[in-house]
């Protein structure tokens, strides 16, 4: 059975999703964890991941958790490139800050054609990165992650260059770029705040000078720091 025959628009989304859950931990995604993502009732994401099954585009354990097969990776690795392509497309070339572009992005990657996407990423000069600093796979599905760790994660002294800030919310996207942490940004781990509290970080900012601020649990489980 072609994944077409269940429902492209669906299906692309859907193993999408699975694919980006697992790209920056190790944990497989539930079909809850996978509802909770897509916004969609729990019964509907049962039913899906069961024709996504029967197309060959997933393992799911009953009650566990649900992966990707090797054709489904495929598909998975083509519609992320045409995601991050679109994304990067849009900031570039058409002024729009990394808070907006995600769903644009989510509209425009199952409507354009191979053709237009490949005159977008030669335009662009083969990116490898997106705004937010997740890896572009390349036409042939090969791809590049920088060696990174979740700021939330690192010990104190930790220091390295930000690879990557997670999109998923675009209110905290903008909060991080009125504090200075973009992408390559550098950040050092002071330590934390007594009895649970924030994460004390020190910026390096782009004129040489340091400032110390601040960071909630939200916030630093969005950054990755590269580790090499």
């Amino acid at each position: 059975m072609s994944p077409q025959t269940v429902d492209g628009v669906a299906v692309e989304d859907y193993v999408k999703a699975i694919y980006s859950h697992t790209e920056w931990q190790p944990d497989a995604i539930t079909p809850s964890e996978l509802a909770s993502r897509l916004g969609l009732a729990a019964s509907s994401v049962t039913e899906m991941v069961k024709k996504l099954g029967r197309s060959g585009l997933v393992v799911h354990v009953p009650y566990g958790a649900v992966t990707l097969t090797a054709a489904g990776t495929v598909l998975a690795l083509r519609m992320v490139r045409r995601h991050r392509l679109i994304e990067t497309w849009l900031v570039e070339h058409f002024g729009y800050d990394w808070d907006e572009v995600h769903d644009e992005a989510e509209v425009l990657e199952h409507a354009l054609s191979d053709r237009l996407l490949g005159a977008i990423a030669d335009r662009l000069g083969q990116p490898i990165r997106d705004p937010h600093g997740d890896p572009i796979p390349a036409a042939d599905g090969s791809i590049v992650r920088p060696a990174a760790l979740r700021l939330l994660d690192a010990s104190d002294g930790s220091a390295g260059a930000v690879v990557r800030i997670s999109d998923r919310d675009p209110a905290l996207l903008r909060y991080l770029t009125a504090e200075g942490i973009t992408l390559d940004a550098h950040i050092t781990v002071v330590g934390r705040r007594p009895f649970g509290g924030s994460l004390a970080v020190r910026l390096d900012g782009a004129d040489g000078a340091a400032r110390e601020l601040d960071l909630g649990a939200e916030a630093a489980a969005s950054i990755w720091i590269s580790t090499d």
